[in-house]
C-alpha cells in the first residue's frame, strides 16, 4: 500500500513535539514531505532538524510542488479556517489541532468540505486517546454505567495564563481559558453523552486576575494586552434532562495549580476519569473499584493513529468533523450567553 504524503503547517512547538515525532513512529504509513510556516527561516530550520526534504512559506506552492495528501494543521486558531479549507480542497486529509476554529460557521463549513470531498478531517483532541477514557466507554457501552445524566468536567489552572505565543490575544485565538483547556473536557463531556446537542446553555466568564496581573507559573503577561477570559464557568442542559457542569481556567484562586477531571453520574454507577474509579454496588453493597494497573499511554501517537485509520477506513474513535462542528457551535453558545449575561 502506498504511504501518505504528509506536510505540516506552522512550524511552532505543537509541530516539533508532538506532531512530528507521532508521524515518524508510523512511518510505516507515513512519509513526511513539508513543513510550511508564514517564515521561511522557522520551516526550514524545523525541517532540517527532523530530516524533512522541504520547506515552504507558502502553502499553495507547496501543494504545487510536493501534492501531499495528508495534511497536519499545526497554526493558531485564527488559522485554523483558511489553511483547513484550502488542504480539503487539494484533496486532503486534515487532522487539525484544537480547537476546530473561531466561528461555528467555519467548522461546519469545513465538515461540509470534507464530506463533499471524500476526505477524513479530524480534530487533535487527544484526551480521547487515554487509557482511563477507553475504560470509561467501556463502562458506558457495558451498561455499568446506566444512563448517563449529570457529568462535572474541568481543566483548571491556578495561575496559568501562558507568558508566550498568542494565548492572550482575541483577534488571534478567539478566547481564553475555554478555547484552550476546556475545549478538552467539553469534548469529553459530549461524547459521554453521544454528541448530544444542549438544548440551554448558562454561562459566565471572568478576567479579574488576567487584566490586573500577578506572578504566574507559566510566565509573565501583560495585563494591559490581556483580551480574553482567564475563567469561563456553564451549565449545560440537554433534551433528555441530561446536563453538563464545564469550569475551564488560565487563573482562578484554587488550591492546585493544575486540576483536569471529568466526573461521569449514572442511573447505575458513576465514574471519575483521573485517576479511574468506579462507584457502583457489588451484591447488593456499594463499591468503590480502582485500577491502579491502567497503562500510561501516548496519548498524541494514539491520536495521530486513531486519525490514520480514519483515513484508511478503519474503525476510529479520533473526533470527526461533524463532532467539531457540533463542539464550535457549543463553544460559541457557551460566550454567546457569557456576553448576554455580562
Amino acid at each position: 500500500m502506498p504511504k501518505f504524503k504528509a506536510a505540516l503547517i506552522g512550524g511552532g512547538n505543537i509541530a516539533d513535539k508532538n506532531h512530528i515525532p507521532a508521524l515518524k513512529q508510523r512511518s510505516d504509513l507515513v512519509e513526511i514531505m513539508a513543513v510550511c510556516s508564514r517564515d521561511q527561516s522557522k520551516a526550514r530550520a524545523l525541517a532540517d532538524q527532523h530530516g524533512i526534504p522541504h520547506a515552504f512559506d507558502d502553502a499553495s506552492e507547496m501543494y504545487r510542488q510536493c501534492q501531499p495528501n495528508l495534511v497536519i494543521n499545526c497554526t493558531p486558531n485564527n488559522l485554523h479556517y483558511p489553511y483547513t479549507m484550502q488542504a480539503l480542497e487539494n484533496g486532503c486529509h486534515v487532522l487539525c489541532e484544537k480547537p476546530p476554529a473561531l466561528h461555528a460557521h467555519e467548522a461546519r463549513e469545513m465538515a461540509d468540505l470534507a464530506a463533499r470531498k471524500g476526505v477524513v478531517l479530524a480534530y487533535n483532541l487527544q484526551l480521547r486517546q487515554t487509557s482511563e477514557w477507553e475504560l470509561m466507554m467501556r463502562c458506558k457501552s457495558e451498561g455499568q454505567l446506566g444512563e448517563i445524566y449529570h457529568i462535572k468536567a474541568h481543566f483548571l489552572r491556578r495561575r496559568g495564563i501562558p507568558g508566550w505565543g498568542y494565548f492572550t490575544n482575541k483577534k488571534m485565538q478567539g478566547g481564553g481559558a475555554l478555547m484552550d483547556l476546556g475545549v478538552h473536557v467539553l469534548d469529553l463531556a459530549l461524547c459521554a453523552l453521544d454528541y448530544a446537542v444542549p438544548t440551554h446553555i448558562l454561562a459566565n466568564t471572568y478576567d479579574f486576575i488576567g487584566k490586573t496581573g500577578s506572578k504566574g507559573l507559566m510566565g509573565s503577561w501583560d495585563p494591559q494586552k490581556f483580551e480574553v477570559e482567564d475563567a469561563c464557568m456553564a451549565y449545560l442542559s440537554f433534551p433528555n434532562r441530561a446536563s453538563i457542569m464545564l469550569s475551564a481556567s488560565f487563573a482562578l484562586n484554587t488550591k492546585t495549580d493544575v486540576d483536569r477531571n471529568l466526573e461521569v453520574f449514572g442511573s447505575k454507577g458513576g465514574a471519575k476519569l483521573f485517576p479511574f474509579s468506579l462507584y457502583t454496588e457489588v451484591g447488593g453493597e456499594l463499591a468503590d473499584v480502582h485500577f491502579p494497573y491502567l497503562e500510561d499511554v501516548d496519548i498524541q501517537l494514539r491520536n495521530t493513529a486513531a486519525f490514520l485509520d480514519a483515513c484508511l477506513g478503519k474503525p476510529s474513535n479520533v473526533c470527526t468533523a461533524e463532532q467539531g462542528a457540533i463542539l464550535q457551535e457549543v463553544v460559541e453558545r457557551i460566550y454567546g450567553s457569557a456576553e448576554r449575561i455580562g
